[in-house]
C-alpha cells in the first residue's frame, strides 16, 4: 500500500475520533511513522471549518502541499461560483445541468448537494462531487465505481443514479435520485416502532442488498446512515445509498485501477465482518454484508452494536481485529437486559412497549437468527440477504425459523401457535372420546396410532434426509457462483433435482444463465432460465419479472416458438390480475411473436394498466420518464400487433423524444416504428428507421454482450431488440442481424 493510500485509510478512521482516542488510535497506528502522523494530522485538520488553518499553517508535507496548492490554483474559479473560501461549490453554483441549492451530506472525499436539474427536465436531485485536493488516483477511482455501481442497480429499495460527468476543472460527479429521509434506526426510535414494524423495514433493507449481490457487488458498508427512510404517499420506504467502497464480484466497476492494498481496511469498524476488519488472504464476498445486516438488524432490535463503536477503536487496530475475530457478542435479549435504569427505558419506549415484553420478545427466535448473521465462521452465517429476509418472515407467520436448532418440542409450540382454534377443538374432541372409551379400545387405538406414527416417521426422515442432501448442494453451488467458478457450478446443478421452489437455487440459476449467456451457449441459457421460472416462488415482483425478460427473448434467439408459446400463456396467467407495477414488463415479452386474439384478449386488462401507470409516471415534477420511456415500448407493441399501426407509431416517437438515452430501447422503438411505416406504406422512413436499428444492434453483439445496466440497458434488453430486428427485416425484405 502507498504512503497516500495509508494517509487516506488512517484518515477516515481516525476522523470518526475525538480528544484522547484519537491520540491513541494514531499513537499505535503510526509507530515509529512520524511524516505519516504529520500528514494524516494535518489532513485532520483541514476537516469542514478549516479556514483558519489555511491561514496559519507553515510547509505542510506530503500530500497536503499538492492538496493546498490545489485549492489555490481552483480558488479562483470557487470565488466566481459564489463561495469566497475556495473550499467547495457556493450553493447557487451551476454545474452542468444542475443548480447547487443546499449542502446536504460531506464524507472525508467527497461532498453530496441538494441541486436542481434545469433541463432538458426539471426535478430536484442529489449531486455527489469529490472535495477540492481530494482527487487522488485511488479517491477518483472509488468514486467512479460508486457510480457505476449505483448505474447497475433497478430497485425501488436503492437510490438510482441519472447522469454523470466532471466539473472544468476536472473533478468528477455523478447525480442521482435525491432521497429525503432520516437513518433507518432514528425514523424508528422517532416514530416508537414495534419490534414488527422494524422488521418489516429490515426485510425491505435486505431485498436490496440481495439486489446488489445479484447484480454482483457488494456494499461493504451497510450501517444506519447508508439507509434512509424516506416516505412515498405516506408509506416508509427505505432507500440504501453510498456504495462508495462497493465492490464487483463478477465485472470490474471502473477501467481507473481500484485496488484495496494489502492491509488497507475498508469499512465501519463497528459494522464490519471479522474477515474484513482481518485483512487476510481470504477474499470478502457476499456474506460479508450478510454480517453488517446482522449488525444493523441488532441495533434496531436494541438500540446498540454488539460492540461500543469507540471502544473498538480506543484500543487501537490489533484489539479491534482480535475483538471482531474472536469475542462473542451478548444475545440481542441478553443485551436489553443489562441495559440500567434510565437507558432501559428509553429503549423499551423507543419500542413502544414495556422493558419486560420488549426483552420477551427479543428472547428466543430473534436471538437465534440475530446470532446466525453474526457467527465469525462466514459458512454458519446465512448464505443470502434474502435467506436472511425469509428467515424473518418465518418468524412473523409463526412458522420455525431455520436459524434456531429444530428440536421436536419447538415445532410442535409453533405448529400449536399458528392453529390455536384447531388444537383447541382437537383437544375437547380427544377427552370427550377418551372418556366414553373403553380401556381395550383405547389400547388398540394406541396401538394402530403408535404403528401409523412409526411409517410416518420413516417417510418423514426419508423426506429430512432429502432436503438436507438438496440444501447442502444448493449451498455448495451458491458458495462455487460466489466464487465465480461457474463451470463447476454448471456440472453441480447438472446432478440437481429440485423438488421445491427455492430462493438460492433461484440465485445460482439466475446467475449461471447470464454467464451462459455471455459465452454465447443460447441453449443453456434459456434451459436455466426455463428452470429459473419453476423454482423461483419467493423473490419480489421486481427480480421475478426480470426472470421472464431473460426468459422470453433467450427463447426466441434459441428459436423455440412452441417452448415461447408456453412460455407466454404461463406469464399471462400467472401475472393477470396483480396489482404489481409489472404489467408493462409481461405485455413487453408476451408480444416478441404475433398474437391471436384470444392472446391479445387476455393482455388487455394489462396493457389497461400499462397505460394507467404510465400516466403517473409521465406527470409532475417528480416525473420518472426512465419508466415512461419503456411503458412506451409496451403499449407500441400491443398496438402494432393489433393491428392499429398509426397510434404504434405514435407511441414509438414518444419513447424516442425522451431525454435519457438508453441504447437498446432506442433501438426497439426504431424497429418497431420501422414494422408500423412498413404496414403504413411509408416505406422511406421504414427503411431509415430500420438502417439506425441495425446499426446499434450489429455494433453491440460484435464487441459482445455484457451484464450491462439500467441506465445502458441489459444484456436481454439487446436481445429483445434483436429478435424483433429479425422480424422486420424478413417484413421488409433487408435480410437479418445476426
Amino acid at each position: 500500500m502507498t504512503i497516500q493510500e495509508q494517509e487516506e485509510s488512517l484518515f477516515e478512521a481516525a476522523r470518526q475520533l475525538t480528544g484522547a482516542a484519537r491520540a491513541a488510535f494514531l499513537e499505535q497506528a503510526c509507530a515509529a511513522q512520524p511524516d505519516l502522523r504529520q500528514s494524516v494530522e494535518s489532513l485532520l485538520g483541514a476537516e469542514p471549518g478549516a479556514e483558519n488553518f489555511f491561514k496559519t499553517a507553515t510547509a505542510p508535507p506530503g500530500d497536503l502541499v499538492r492538496f493546498l496548492a490545489t485549492e489555490t490554483e481552483l480558488n479562483g474559479t470557487a470565488r466566481k461560483n459564489g463561495d469566497g473560501n475556495g473550499i467547495s461549490e457556493g450553493l447557487g453554483t451551476r454545474i452542468g445541468n444542475y443548480k447547487l441549492l443546499q449542502k446536504i451530506g460531506e464524507g472525508g472525499c467527497g461532498v453530496v448537494y441538494m441541486a436542481e436539474q434545469e433541463k432538458p427536465i426539471r426535478r430536484r436531485v442529489a449531486l455527489k462531487i469529490i472535495k477540492l485536493g481530494m482527487d487522488t488516483k485511488s479517491v477518483i477511482a472509488r468514486f467512479e465505481a460508486e457510480r457505476q455501481a449505483l448505474a447497475m442497480m433497478d430497485h425501488p429499495n436503492i437510490a438510482r443514479v441519472y447522469d454523470a460527468g466532471a466539473t472544468e476543472t476536472g473533478r468528477p460527479y455523478f447525480v442521482m435520485e435525491l432521497v429525503r429521509g432520516i437513518k433507518v434506526t432514528d425514523y424508528a426510535d422517532q416514530n416508537h416502532l414495534d419490534t414488527r414494524y422494524r422488521l418489516d423495514l429490515f426485510i425491505q433493507i435486505c431485498q436490496a442488498i440481495q439486489h446488489a449481490h445479484q447484480k454482483g457487488i457488494i456494499h461493504r458498508d451497510i450501517k444506519p446512515s447508508n439507509i434512509l427512510v424516506t416516505l412515498h404517499d405516506g408509506v416508509p420506504v427505505p432507500k440504501v445509498i453510498d456504495f462508495g467502497i462497493a465492490k464487483a464480484i463478477e465485472v470490474r466497476l471502473t477501467e481507473k485501477t481500484l485496488f484495496t492494498g494489502y492491509e488497507q481496511m475498508i469499512g465501519t469498524p463497528a459494522y464490519m465482518s471479522p474477515e474484513q476488519a482481518e485483512m487476510s488472504g481470504l477474499d470478502v464476498d457476499t456474506r460479508s454484508d450478510i454480517y453488517s445486516l446482522g449488525v444493523l438488524l441488532y441495533e434496531l432490535l436494541t438500540g446498540r452494536t454488539p460492540f461500543d463503536p469507540k471502544k473498538l477503536l480506543q484500543h487501537g487496530l490489533d484489539e479491534m481485529r482480535r475483538t471482531l475475530r474472536e469475542r462473542e457478542p451478548q444475545r440481542p435479549s441478553t443485551m436489553v437486559t443489562t441495559l440500567q435504569g434510565e437507558e432501559l427505558t428509553v429503549v423499551a419506549e423507543s419500542h413502544g412497549a414495556e422493558a419486560p415484553k420488549l426483552i420477551s420478545t427479543l428472547r428466543g427466535d430473534l436471538d437465534w437468527i440475530v446470532m446466525k448473521s453474526l457467527e465469525k465462521d462466514r459458512r454458519r452465517r446465512y448464505e443470502t440477504a434474502n435467506g436472511l429476509a425469509m428467515d424473518i418472515e418465518r418468524y412473523l407467520h409463526n412458522e420455525p425459523v431455520i436459524a434456531r436448532p429444530p428440536s421436536r418440542l419447538y415445532r410442535f409450540q409453533k405448529l400449536v401457535r399458528r392453529n390455536k382454534v384447531v388444537f383447541g377443538a382437537a383437544a375437547v374432541v380427544l377427552l370427550v372420546l377418551l372418556a366414553g372409551m373403553s380401556t381395550s379400545t383405547w389400547l388398540l387405538f394406541r396401538e394402530r396410532e403408535a404403528r401409523q406414527q412409526a411409517v410416518d416417521a420413516e417417510k418423514k426422515e426419508i423426506e429430512l434426509r432429502q432436503q438436507a442432501e438438496l440444501r447442502e448442494k444448493i449451498t455448495q453451488l451458491t458458495l462455487l457462483v460466489s466464487q465465480e467458478k461457474y463451470q463447476e457450478a454448471n456440472d453441480l446443478l447438472g446432478k440437481v433435482v429440485f423438488t421445491q421452489p427455492t430462493l438460492e437455487g433461484a440465485a445460482v440459476m439466475r446467475s449461471l444463465g447470464e454467464w451462459q449467456v455471455r459465452r454465447g451457449n443460447v441453449k443453456e441459457a434459456a434451459d436455466c432460465f426455463t428452470q429459473l421460472l419453476q423454482v423461483d416462488a419467493f423473490d419480489g415482483w421486481d427480480v421475478d419479472t426480470i426472470d421472464y425478460l431473460e426468459c422470453g427473448p433467450v427463447l426466441l434467439e434459441l428459436g423455440d416458438k412452441g417452448q415461447y408459446e408456453h412460455f407466454r400463456h404461463e406469464a399471462i396467467s400467472r401475472y393477470a390480475g396483480t396489482t404489481y407495477p409489472v404489467a408493462d414488463r409481461i405485455v413487453k415479452v408476451s408480444l416478441l411473436l404475433p398474437a391471436d386474439g384470444k392472446t391479445l384478449e387476455s393482455l388487455e386488462p394489462l396493457a389497461a394498466m400499462t397505460l394507467q401507470t404510465f400516466t403517473t409516471a409521465d406527470s409532475g415534477q417528480q416525473a420518472d420518464t426512465f419508466r415512461a420511456a419503456w411503458q412506451c415500448i409496451s403499449l407500441a407493441l400491443m398496438e402494432y400487433r393489433s393491428g392499429h399501426y398509426t397510434q404504434a407509431a405514435g407511441w414509438c416517437r414518444k419513447c424516442l423524444d425522451y431525454p435519457e438515452y438508453n441504447a437498446p430501447r432506442a433501438a426497439t422503438a426504431q424497429v418497431i416504428l420501422a414494422m408500423a411505416c412498413w404496414k403504413l406504406h411509408e416505406s422511406a422512413e421504414s427503411q431509415a428507421q430500420l438502417a439506425l436499428a441495425r446499426k446499434a444492434i450489429e455494433a453491440k453483439f460484435a464487441a459482445g454482450l455484457d451484464h450491462g445496466s439500467a441506465p445502458s440497458g441489459f444484456w436481454f434488453d439487446w436481445v429483445f431488440a434483436k429478435v424483433l430486428f429479425q422480424e422486420a427485416a424478413a417484413m421488409t425484405g433487408n435480410g437479418s442481424s445476426s
